[in-house]
């Protein structure tokens, strides 16, 4: 008889046990500072996207890196062109492509006459 009851005291205490480990319950409470939202919101409006150029010349000297342009231009006007200043360079960039692909392909018929051509994503003031 005390084997019955020491085996049933012991499945009731496993039972009771795992009861009272399932019925417990949590909430959990967030408080944010209301500006937090505000950016959130200021975020979704800001566009970061990807944007990649080709740099087909860089020297020391913008006179000859306004020649570079100009040449440039008159063999490919298909893309915008600018001089950014780089230090210690002046650097000719080509395009403003939101894809890779589409900055590949211009690549593709640059590097034919501008054989350093190299593209690239330039930094952004994040």
């Amino acid at each position: 008889m005390k084997l019955k009851n020491k085996y049933f005291a012991v499945v009731i205490t496993g039972l009771s046990l795992c009861f009272s480990i399932n019925a417990q319950e949590g909430k959990v409470t967030v408080s944010q500072d209301s500006d937090i939202d505000k950016l959130l919101e200021f975020k979704k409006d800001v566009k970061t996207s990807k944007v990649y150029r080709i740099q087909v010349y860089q020297n020391v000297d913008i006179d000859k890196a306004q020649r570079e342009k100009s040449n440039f231009l008159n063999q490919y006007n298909e893309w915008p062109v600018e001089i950014v200043w780089n230090t210690p360079n002046y650097k000719v960039w080509v395009g403003n492509f939101s894809k890779r692909l589409e900055a590949d392909r211009a690549w593709a018929k640059i590097k034919e006459k501008y054989m350093y051509a190299i593209i690239f994503q330039p930094k952004t003031d994040d």
